[in-house]
């Protein structure tokens, strides 16, 4: 059974999304979702645990044929520790966002919205299991494809312009992307990723190669948000129903950014992409500006989910400036951040959520008193955001803490400096709300606020509370991360 467990999370989703477009019922489509993305958890965290266990990485060969002839799903410390990822965030906004997608979705589309967040799911656990790079074009465009929907399927008339430029943009970084492996094709005549990087060694310097490296890294660039390339995301995270926007900003930028690593470090190597070619410092000062221009966007927004979009930007700097720091230590700082900001973030979208519905918008000035309403909602908003700001005993700080001493093992004690900086502009935006909420009266003539429903609240609670618990017991976030990274490195696992 545990040598079809990759195959089974790609394919039960695949089946039950064909299945929710037929019934369309939405308590049946509700629990028919649940129960698949549940079993997608327990199977990945079950795969992870077999290769911690006995080091050995779990293959699944497509139809029998063997690699690299055939299609390859594969399953080491770093795809097991994104599954686990992906399948968790999905399984969570589930149970979080019924009462929000009945609110914010058309009766008759909560059929197609559950088929479409099936084939999300799919499409994501598939870009992540896959040892073939061509296969990995086929699940980014099922995954991409079905986003479009998903945030089109909001009732603003924004959320549908906002699909559009996602589309846009989207379409366009996955053609680079094809484009790239068709280069590497040419000169290799393989697809197969392990196969592509023993064959690509004595071609690293041909101008085929270095070409298709470049149109790889700047359409998956594209997929992840990286700044300037970031256009898509505020839009898309700030106009897509609640819980559409939750499981975005908790996987599918993180998702990109495993593929990204996968090429860097295991099809390209180490020793070409990181030490032969200027990537880390092109990747450090792109992850630089995304930190700052993303925080200092969102000092000036109003709406609070665009806020925390621009955030986002200014999150998906902190993942990609560890890759730029090329060591050890920063890629740990990296993956750990790719977890520990799919918590913190993925909680503070549920908390908007549960906003959005009693208040009727997410206005930061229609926010007044909602601390004394909303207690557990805004008490919530704190500890979320006290993880982005970094304060010891969040996992916002264990982040920083490994980019930190990362920078510093290079000798770069500006980059720390930055950090703290960073820091102080999450402090002044997060300030914001909690000051609006706790410190302003609400209007007499405003309506009355309540706490949102309590699915939607423990939820994100649950969330929240990881954002301590993890920040106090990194064994499994940390734990996992560093022996990917030394695997990833070349090192022994």
């Amino acid at each position: 059974m545990l040598d079809q467990l990759p195959a089974i999370i790609i394919a039960v989703p695949l089946i039950a999304a064909a299945v929710c477009a037929l019934i369309r019922n939405e308590t049946v489509c509700w629990l028919i979702a649940l129960v698949v993305a549940f079993a997608s958890f327990v199977g990945s965290a079950t795969m992870l645990g077999q290769v911690q266990k006995y080091g050995e990485d779990i293959s699944y060969k497509l139809g029998g044929w063997a690699p690299p002839v055939g299609i390859e799903y594969k399953v080491d410390l770093l795809a097991g520790y994104v599954l686990v990822l992906v399948s968790l965030i999905a399984t969570a906004v589930l149970i979080y966002g019924r009462q929000s997608v009945k609110l914010e979705i058309k009766k008759n589309l909560h059929g197609w919205y559950y088929t479409m967040y099936l084939l999300c799911m799919c499409g994501l656990l598939g870009i992540v299991i896959t040892g073939d790079a061509f296969n990995a074009f086929v699940f980014m465009e099922i995954s991409s494809l079905s986003m479009y929907t998903l945030i089109a399927l909001g009732k603003d008339r924004r959320a549908v312009a906002a699909a559009y430029q996602y589309l846009i943009m989207g379409t366009i970084g996955a053609t680079m992307y094809i484009i790239g492996v068709g280069l590497l094709f040419t000169i290799t005549g393989t697809l197969n990723m392990a196969d592509l990087a023993m064959r690509l060694v004595p071609l690293l310097d041909t101008p085929a190669a270095i070409s298709g490296m470049a149109f790889i890294i700047v359409g998956l660039s594209l997929k992840i948000a990286l700044f300037p390339l970031h256009l898509w995301l505020p839009n898309a995270y700030a106009f897509a129903p609640s819980a559409v926007t939750s499981f975005l900003a908790a996987t599918a930028t993180k998702v990109s950014i495993y593929l990204l690593m996968r090429y860097l470090y295991t099809v390209f190597g180490f020793g070409f992409s990181i030490e032969r070619t200027p990537i880390p410092e092109v990747i450090m000062v792109l992850s630089l500006l995304a930190i700052f221009a993303g925080s200092f966007t969102a000092l000036f927004q109003e709406n609070i989910k665009r806020m925390l979009a621009y955030s986002s930007v200014a999150q998906i700097g902190y993942i990609t400036l560890g890759i730029a720091l090329a060591n050890a230590t920063g890629l740990t700082g990296s993956l750990v951040h790719i977890f520990n900001h799919a918590v913190m973030k993925g909680a503070l979208f549920m908390l908007v959520g549960g906003i959005a519905m009693q208040v009727g918008t997410v206005r930061l000035s229609d926010m007044a008193g909602a601390g004394k309403a909303m207690p557990l909602t805004m008490f919530g908003f704190v500890l979320g955001g006290f993880s982005m700001i970094g304060v010891p005993g969040t996992v916002g700080f264990v982040s920083k803490w490994y980019l930190a001493m990362g920078a510093l093992e290079n000798g770069w004690w500006w980059i720390v400096a930055l950090l703290m900086l960073s820091s102080l502009l999450v402090l002044v935006y997060m300030g914001r709300v909690i000051e609006v909420a706790f410190f302003r009266e609400r209007p007499v003539d405003a309506i009355p606020l309540k706490e949102a429903p309590k699915s939607m609240i423990v939820t994100a609670w649950v969330f929240l509370l990881a954002c301590v618990y993890l920040g106090f017991d990194t064994s499994f976030t940390v734990g996992v991360a560093e022996q990917a990274v030394n695997v990833l490195l070349g090192g022994v696992q």
